[in-house]
Formats: C-alpha cells, structure tokens, sequence
C-alpha cells in the first residue's frame, strides 16, 4: 500500500447510518482511514452488521454489566487498544464518557452533534430549533472533551430552516449533511492536517478558533 492510512476505532449504539457513510467512502479511497473496529455498547445495533458486511471487525461490550461509567470504559479501552487506533469516532455512541477515557485518547476523540454548537447542546435538537423558530441549522464536528458537546469545533454543515417542515424532516436533511462532513472531518485528522493543541484545534497550522462551515442548500 503506498498510504498510511489511519487506524480508527468507530464506536456506535444503534442503525449506524454515519458509519455506512464512513464504510462506503474509505471504499472509494476518498479518506485515509483503515477501519480497524466497530465497538457497540448493543448487541442487536443494526451498525454490527453493516461492520461486519464491510468486513470490518466488530467487538460488542455491554455497559449494563459494569459497575459504573468508569469501569465500563476502561474495559472498552481494553479491547479497543489491542486495534492499536490512531482515532476514535463516535458514530452515535449513546454513551457519556468518563474523564479517564477521554484523557485516555485525548486529541484522538471526534463526534458530531446535530446543532450549530455551541447552540442546542444535548437531545432534541432538531425540535428545538424549529420551536425557537432558528433560521439556521445544521451539525457540527469536534474534538471530545470531558465538557459535554463542548471541545473544540471543526467543521459545521449549515442549511436554511424550511417553514413548516417537521423535526422529523429536518432531522433527514442534517443527517445528510452530517454523511459529507463527518468522514471529511476524519480525513483532516488522518492526513495529518487536523490535530488539536492546549485546547485549541489546528488546521493546517492554523487556529480554528471558529469553525469551517460549508452552507447545504
């Protein structure tokens, strides 16, 4: 093989439709991850399966068997590191982390949130949006860190708020988005070109400190 490619962990709790998104891109060479696992807190999560279509690898521990958060994510990490990953990516990981796992792989955590962060962190973003009546929304990608939906962000899809459309169609139209920018994201990220520092993501060199924002229409 001519690249080195980035060896990526991508943690999931349920359908998994980023990580198809992931799957078919570094199929078609467009971003220089080697999907190494596919780690699931659920046994019957619909992204095991399309892991293992891929032929990727597939490791399924559940939380509910451990005494507590922190438990829970050092035997995660336990079985992630034997896949030696340069990153780790939440692909809808319904999980909060533990400051030790977060220390743990620090600069190596991306995830993506269904809001403009730092607006409308936590659930239920795409109803909240439209009862503000926002003009914009979208989905942002950033570092982790032991802030929730707080680490540095990276890259924002932004789309205009139809009128009268409903959360469940807004939410189609921001997981859409959400299929270019994730894997585009981790592209940076593998080739070198995207790393965080005392806080502070970089872009080749460069301070982000706003985000890139590529506008949908």
């Amino acid at each position: 093989m001519s690249r080195s490619l980035c060896k990526t962990a991508v943690l999931i709790s349920g359908s998994g439709s980023n990580l198809q998104a992931f799957i078919d891109k570094a199929a078609q060479g467009e971003i220089d991850l080697d999907l190494r696992v596919v780690f699931s807190n659920k046994p019957d999560a619909l992204g095991l399966t399309r892991a293992e279509a891929a032929g990727i690898a597939t490791e399924c521990l559940e939380h509910r068997n451990y005494a507590d958060r922190e438990a829970f994510d050092r035997a995660v990490a336990g079985v992630l590191d034997a896949y030696q990953p340069d990153l780790i990516v939440l692909a809808g990981f319904m999980r909060i982390l533990s400051p030790w796992f977060v220390q743990h792989y620090a600069g190596r955590i991306l995830n993506i949130h269904p809001a403009l962060l730092p607006a409308y962190p936590g659930l239920d973003t795409h109803q909240r949006v439209l009862d503000a009546g926002e003009e914009w929304h979208g989905s942002t990608v950033h570092f982790v860190t032991e802030d929730l939906d707080g680490g540095p962000r990276i890259l924002q899809g932004r789309l205009a708020v139809d009128s009268g459309e409903t959360a469940d169609e807004l939410f189609a139209r921001v997981q859409s988005i959400e299929h270019q920018i994730y894997p585009e994201a981790a592209h940076w990220f593998a080739c070198g070109r995207l790393d965080v520092r005392d806080g502070v993501a970089r872009l080749d060199g460069g301070l982000l400190d706003e985000p890139v924002v590529s506008n949908y229409f």
